[in-house]
């Protein structure tokens, strides 16, 4: 049976990548879903479990990189409302995998709940975010959740209770395929208080990004007590350029790729900031991109 057989609704094939990531790099996936029902996503991972067809989630793509060579198997992008609702009951907010966090974080403070206003200005999906543990002035989106539900790479949807969740620094023991939804308990609290603080958060973060740039990516994950952008800066790296990659001047951390970069040049620029770092200071950075 061909893959897209009876999907041809949803699924589309060599479908180009840039434009859903922040990079604006990368080819296209040889199949690309958008399904518009749980049930639709679990028959599309069924049929390419039963074909050996490699899956992929693309969330936000805030740091994702995909290769120039475009990415083998299907790519599913969980787009369609089905997937991004949220709801408000009591101090508990249920929210789809594939919503914004920026939209949650919202929502909650509107809703008078505390917890979540830290992550102001935090860019990608809540599932994005629970898969990476993301967090920001000392508050991770793990430290609030009490329940996900998943899908399986064989298309089973199951429910990780908080007994079954393990959070630690930018890392969850959620690594299914899927992350459907997930549920977060905050505390009550006075709206408009939340919402100064949440103002104040989101310009924090934002101040700590580069603007001016539509094709940006955050390079690194912070060492232990000290922040990545300090520690390439101190290795004499800001600026530095790698085709039409280069290292921002103005937050380190940050490759600014130009209307003429690669992937490849992005993925070499991190090496060599990655080698250099190693060379000067003897710290070894891990890279916060994934690399399709």
């Amino acid at each position: 049976m061909e893959l897209t057989a009876g999907f041809e609704h949803f699924v589309r094939t060599d479908e180009p990548l840039a434009k859903y990531t922040w990079l604006k790099l990368g080819g296209s996936a040889e199949y690309f879903a958008e399904p518009t029902t749980i049930e639709e996503l679990a028959s599309v991972v069924k049929r390419c479990r039963e074909n050996d067809i490699p899956c992929r989630v693309l969330g936000g793509g805030s740091n994702l990189l995909v290769s120039d060579d475009g990415v083998p198997g299907m790519v599913i992008h969980l787009s369609h409302p089905v997937f991004s609702g949220i709801e408000v009951e009591g101090n508990r907010v249920t929210v789809g995998g594939g919503a914004k966090l920026s939209h949650v974080v919202s929502t909650s403070v509107g809703a008078g709940l505390a917890g979540l206003e830290a992550l102001a200005g935090i860019p990608g999906t809540v599932g994005g975010a629970l898969h990476g543990n993301a967090g920001a002035n000392g508050v991770d989106i793990g430290q609030r959740t009490v329940e996900a539900k998943v899908m399986t790479r064989t298309g089973e949807v199951q429910t990780r209770t908080a007994s079954d969740l393990q959070f630690t620094y930018r890392q969850s023991s959620l690594d299914e395929l899927v992350i459907l939804s997930a549920v977060f308990e905050l505390d009550s609290a006075d709206s408009q208080e939340l919402t100064r603080r949440m103002q104040k958060f989101w310009i924090v973060q934002k101040a700590s990004q580069p603007g001016g740039s539509d094709a940006v990516g955050y390079m690194f994950f912070d060492p232990p007590g000290l922040s990545a952008s300090s520690v390439i800066e101190q290795s004499g790296l800001k600026g530095t350029k790698v085709g039409g990659a280069e290292i921002c001047g103005e937050h380190a951390n940050f490759v600014i790729a130009s209307p003429e970069a690669t992937a490849n040049d992005v993925r070499r620029l991190a090496e060599l900031v990655q080698s250099r770092v190693k060379e000067v200071s003897g710290m070894d950075l891990k890279c916060q991109l994934t690399i399709w």
